[in-house]
Formats: C-alpha cells, structure tokens, sequence
C-alpha cells in the first residue's frame, strides 16, 4: 500500500510556506505577548500593511471609529488576531499562480475565504473561544489543492465518480489515494510549522471521531464550509435546512438567528474577498436567494403531486448526465495516454513514466530495466499477407506482451513495429530473465490471419542502471537500449542483447 509520504514524494515537490509566513510565526512563537517584532515584519510590506488596515476598518470588526495604525489595530484586535490576518493574506496571495487546468483556483479561494469568515462569525454566536479559527477555516482544504496539482488524471476521475455514486469527497479520495485531504492538510501545515490548533481542528473537520479538545472547533469548520457551499455550490436549500437543523440542535439557535447569521456571513464575505483581490462573483445575501427563490415558486401553477415528478425526473435525467459524463472523460483521459490500434500505453505516456520510474528508482536506491523489442522483418508481413493483416499482428503481439509480463511492468507500443517494456525493481540479471521468457513466448506464439499461419518473433535489446556510478537519465537509458537492440538484429534475429 502507498503511503501518503510516498505518494507525495513521487509526485509532487510540496509548497514552501511563504517566507514572510515564517517570519510572522516565529515572532508569535517566541513571545506571544509581543507586539514589536512582528509589526516590523508586517510594516516591511506596505501592501500587507494597507491591507491589514483595511481589514481592521471593514464590518468583519465593525469599529466605530477609523484605525489608523497597526499599533491601534493590535490594541483593538489583539496580537494573535493581528498574526492569524496577516497569515491569511501572505498565504492566499503566494498561492495564486498555481498552474490550474480543470482546476477553478478563483472558486477554491472564494470558497475558503468566505468559509472562514463563516467560522469567525459562527464562534461569536455560539460562544466558543478559538483564536486561531479564521486561518483554519481557510486552509481547511488546502489538500484538495495539493492532491488536485498532484495528479490532475486521477482527482479529475475521482470528481466524476463522486457525481456519479453520490460519495462524499472524503470517501472518494480514500478510495483513490488510501487517504484525504484532511491528512494531506494536516500534513502541509504541521510541516510548515501552524499551530497545533490549526492543524489538528484541520485534520478533525470531516471526522466522525469524538475529539474533547479539538471536537468544537472541528464542527465549527463543517459547519462554515457548509455555509460557504450556500453562496458558492448548488442545492442551497438542502444546505440551509442542514445548518438550520444543526445549529437549533447543538447551539438552541432560533431559525430567526440561523437565518441572520448566514445574511451577515455574506455581507462580510463579499467585502473581504474584495480585500483579498479575489473576484467575490455572484454573491447575494443569502436572504435574497431564499427571497427569489419563493417568488419563484409562487409564481408557478404546479400542483404538488407534478412537483415531485418534475424532481424525479430531474434527478434521473442529472445521474444519467453524470454518468455520460464520467464515460466521456474516461474515454478521454484512456486516448490522451493509449495507442489506438493496440490499446497499449502511447509514445507520449511511456517517457512520461520512465522518467517518473527512474526518479523512484534513483531516490530509493533501486535498480530498473528497459527492454525495446522490434518485431522482426515486419515488412515483410505488410508485403506479403498486406496491411490489413500487419495491424492484426501488431494487436496479438501486443495482447501477448501483456500476459508475459509481470503486473508492475509497464507496456508500450514505442512507434511502428517497436515496443518498449519498463521493467521496476529489476536489475540486469532479472532483465535478462525477463526478456527471455518474451521473446519465446512471442516465438511459440501462433497467429492466425485468415486462414492462413504468419509467424513471428522479436528482437529485444535491454538496458538496466543497477550497475551505474552516476544517475542514469531518460535518454540514456534508451539510446543503450536501442544500441542493444540493433546488437541482437545484427546478430541474426530472435535475441536478446543488453548493454
């Protein structure tokens, strides 16, 4: 089973925390009670600076009178405050110029920033006492980020399953990873050095596991996030029946209160993403939604009984959608990286993963091979039975390569008449093994194309890095390879050679 240690190392190098970041929490570390370094750390980026006044004047403190400085902002607001937004700033904004692809970065931060100002205003309401909550709720979902740039094929893939099976994100993820994005959170920040309060409440947030420390703060983020989902995701009414259900459950809030509550979430969050240079979209007072929403309604003449069958079939005609749509991108996904004619990985696919194998190979100390086998006189076959029957002996060889080889061996069609079988945790004399058992399996192999007998065997040319003094590259490993290969033609055919 991978690990999630491994499954990071392998495929991406994790983001640094922002230096300034650094900074800021090392001063609160050494004295909490400290004001004076880290107003010097903050005042050495004007536009930091600027930005944290704005924040003390914005309704999220909601301050009579304009603050002016960062020392009256502190004495208002207090240090760790003070730390946990300038946090927020320096991370969001090192953190906009991720590559994206599918991936909607504006949608991530708008949702984060508006879930944590949910959390700050949610702790006011049902008294609970976290300092450090509004960070927390920003970052709860960094992971997702994190798995999202990690492997684009395989989130994109667990997206359109989740659509399909209606499963949580959590169950998604572990399904396809053996862990989620809370552990991946969780991880990212304790390695950045956040405080036990965030990374934990973080790690907490989807769990079902009763915590006495952490348990509150952790609803508290479920709930926020939800919240968020209110301005920003589908099914709002769904949403605002849970966190109605949940807040007069655990807290004894009226519905008058719950429903105050979200309209000043939305107010405060449209006026920070601003604050944030994030594009707020669409936002609306949640009680303005609920207000379209009803007039909506009322204006359609639909009985009961043609409501629910007008849903029915909504939902049925939305999952076969989602269903399509997995089916599409699957098929997409399979003709980015296989061979049309024998299904095989592509050209394009096989560099890709022999550069990521021989990285593994180098980073653990293990040994790996590269086999390229040629089909002999293939010519011969196009001229002699035609093309027709050429591409049927490409697909036997091809489907028979597959059952000679190992489960962790990796085939592909190399171009033309040529393959390629990438060979992990082998060395040389495992190679040779290998390589043997192939090109007789291809030898006894009997093919039959219209009635009439073609026979086949391959030349195969191995290369292995296990005795190298130096990394062996890409590059090297197939050019010695191929010079193998051309050894084994030149030696009449139907061998092995290896350099």
């Amino acid at each position: 089973m991978t690990t999630m240690q491994d499954f990071l190392d392998e495929k991406i190098k994790l983001p640094s925390p922002p230096a300034v970041a650094l900074k800021i929490l090392e001063a609160v570390r050494q004295d909490e009670s400290s004001f004076d370094d880290l107003a010097k750390i903050i005042m050495a980026d004007p536009a930091l600076t600027v930005r944290i006044l704005k924040i003390a004047n914005s309704s999220l403190f909601g301050f009579p009178n304009p603050v002016e400085s960062l020392s009256q902002a502190t004495a208002l607001i207090g240090t760790n405050a003070l730390k946990n937004i300038a946090l927020s700033f320096v991370i969001v904004q090192d953190n906009q110029n991720v590559p994206e692809g599918n991936f909607n970065l504006n949608l991530f931060w708008r949702r984060a920033i508006t879930a944590a100002v949910a959390a700050d205003t949610l702790i006011e309401y049902v008294k609970l006492q976290d300092r450090d909550i509004f960070v927390a709720a920003l970052l709860q979902d960094i992971g997702v980020l994190i798995l999202y740039l990690a492997d684009p094929v395989a989130y994109g893939s667990l997206q359109d399953e989740r659509r399909v099976n209606h499963t949580s994100i959590c169950e998604a993820e572990h399904k396809q990873f053996d862990f989620d994005h809370t552990d991946v959170s969780h991880h990212l920040l304790t390695t950045w050095g956040l405080p036990e309060s965030i990374c934990q409440t973080i790690r907490l947030h989807h769990s079902q596991v009763k915590d006495e420390k952490y348990g509150e703060s952790a609803m508290v983020l479920q709930l926020a996030d939800k919240i968020s989902a209110l301005y920003h995701g589908n099914n709002s009414n769904s949403l605002s029946i849970e966190i109605h259900h949940s807040l007069e459950k655990s807290y004894k809030l009226s519905a008058e209160q719950v429903d105050e509550l979200i309209d000043i979430v939305g107010d405060k969050a449209h006026e920070l993403l601003e604050l944030f240079q994030i594009d707020p979209g669409d936002i609306k007072p949640f009680s303005t939604i609920m207000q379209e929403a009803n007039e909506e309604l009322s204006r359609l003449n639909f009985s009961y009984a043609q409501i629910v069958l007008e849903l029915k079939l909504a939902k049925q005609s939305a999952e076969q959608l989602a269903i399509e749509l997995k089916l599409a991108n699957e098929n997409l996904r399979q003709l980015a990286f296989r061979d049309g004619l024998t299904g095989l990985f592509n050209h394009r696919y096989f560099q890709e993963i022999l550069e990521s194998e021989l990285e593994r190979s180098e980073r653990y100390k293990h040994p790996i091979s590269l086999l390229l086998i040629d089909i002999d006189l293939f010519k011969k076959v196009n001229d002699n039975f035609g093309h027709p029957a050429g591409d049927f002996v490409l697909k036997e060889v091809a489907d028979m390569l597959t059952k000679l080889v190992r489960r962790i061996d990796i085939v592909a069609r190399y171009g033309g008449e040529e393959f390629s079988v990438i060979l992990p945790e082998t060395a040389l004399t495992g190679g040779k093994i290998l390589g043997q058992r192939i090109r007789r399996g291809i030898e006894q192999l009997e093919i039959q194309y219209e009635a009439q007998s073609i026979p086949v065997t391959i030349s195969c040319g191995l290369a292995s890095n296990d005795f190298a003094n130096t990394v062996v590259t890409r590059s090297e490993l197939i050019k010695r390879s191929d010079q193998a290969l051309y050894l084994a033609k030149e030696n009449g055919r139907n061998k092995l050679e290896f350099q």
